[in-house]
């Protein structure tokens, strides 16, 4: 009798989760050298200049394991925000942060509490730690219902993820919303707001989460990226900021050596590359109301968002809109997996790649 080795049961729970379809894997199938990615949200100026400097001091050391502990990345992270180095801890990308904090915290007994068409990755994790996924929905102009969210919370509920800029919407939710929110969530329960989008928003009613750290609640990750703003995507960089208790967890689970050097080297420069920060975040907002003109020019919806990204009714066409890009050398994202099947996710380009998308569309609509 022959005896096969079995997964572990929250696997068969989890679909995988599909990252935007690299350029290489385009060119392969389409036949098409020229071939642009607007599906991932990565920065299309490159990464920072100062962070490739340090890359390349650093590749001399690479035969080294990198520093366990990250002292000098997260020192620098610490000065950047105005915290303490004990209250962050960083990750393999943001996806890192959330995976250490669902492993070190969910149980199969628990819930993790999301909203409807946020990031999948949350889902993912908390399915593989056997834990009951809550989502709420969208409220009419889809933005996360923090009431809902609220009204949700119960004595199993063990983490709440709050996606702000959410992905794929790109809307916020306000401070006045947090505040309330926040004053109904028990200490039982642990928040996780997820700004990897942060940078990109300039509204004085987006709420400044790290207050909660720094007034003392035992209950709050803030949790961002050096992936998008500072073009850092490829080396895998983000990090959380919490009371220390909170985090002391997540040190039992982590890799040993969740950060390599390069990641650590690259991140402390590109944290002192201001010009650079500044640049990304006045060609997003251009190149984003570039695309908003054009898109209503062609008759199309759109949800108005902070991110680095627009995310763009086609209707029931959407997939088909979405081949037809592709066989055009244009990659973008389908909304499926966000629940939200009559949408792509289209992220902003340089001014070049923008005007090659607009007439893309013009061409396929």
């Amino acid at each position: 009798m022959t005896t096969h080795v079995k997964p572990q049961r929250g696997l068969s729970t989890m679909p995988p989760y599909k990252p935007g379809k690299p350029i290489e894997e385009v060119q392969r199938e389409y036949g098409i050298q020229d071939v642009i990615k607007l599906a991932s949200n990565e920065n299309p100026l490159g990464p920072s200049p100062k962070a490739v400097e340090a890359i390349r001091d650093a590749l001399s050391e690479i035969n080294l394991y990198p520093d366990s502990m990250s002292y000098n990345l997260r020192q620098a992270i610490a000065e950047h925000l105005g915290v303490r180095r004990e209250q962050v801890a960083v990750g393999n990308g943001a996806d890192g942060i959330i995976m250490q904090t669902c492993m070190a915290y969910l149980d199969d007994d628990c819930e993790l509490l999301v909203s409807q068409s946020s990031f999948p990755v949350y889902d993912k994790f908390a399915l593989a730690m056997r834990a009951t996924l809550v989502k709420t929905p969208l409220t009419a102009d889809y933005r996360l219902d923090l009431e809902a969210m609220a009204d949700a919370i119960t004595d199993r509920t063990k983490l709440i993820i709050v996606c702000n800029p959410n992905n794929p919407t790109g809307t916020i939710v306000l401070t006045d919303k947090v505040a309330a929110f926040m004053a109904r969530v028990p200490d039982s329960a642990l928040v996780i707001f997820d700004e990897a989008y942060y940078e990109f928003v300039d509204d004085a009613r987006y709420p400044d989460t790290l207050q909660y750290v720094l007034e003392g609640r035992e209950n709050v990750i803030v949790m961002r990226t050096l992936s998008k703003a500072y073009g850092l995507a490829g080396v895998r960089l983000g990090y959380g900021v919490a009371d220390p208790t909170v985090l002391a967890p997540l040190y039992q689970v982590k890799g040993v050596f969740e950060v390599n050097r390069l990641a650590q080297a690259a991140g402390i420069a590109a944290l002192q590359d201001e010009a650079f920060l500044k640049k990304s975040i006045a060609a997003n907002r251009a190149g984003q109301q570039y695309l908003y003109r054009a898109f209503e020019r062609l008759g199309l919806d759109y949800v108005p968002g902070y991110g680095n990204f627009v995310l763009v009714e086609f209707g029931p066409q959407a997939l088909d809109v979405q081949e037809r890009l592709l066989a055009q050398g244009i990659i973008v994202r389908p909304c499926v997996n966000y629940d939200l099947p009559t949408f792509l996710r289209i992220s902003v380009g340089d001014e070049d790649q923008n005007a090659r998308l607009v007439e893309a569309l013009e061409n396929v609509l």
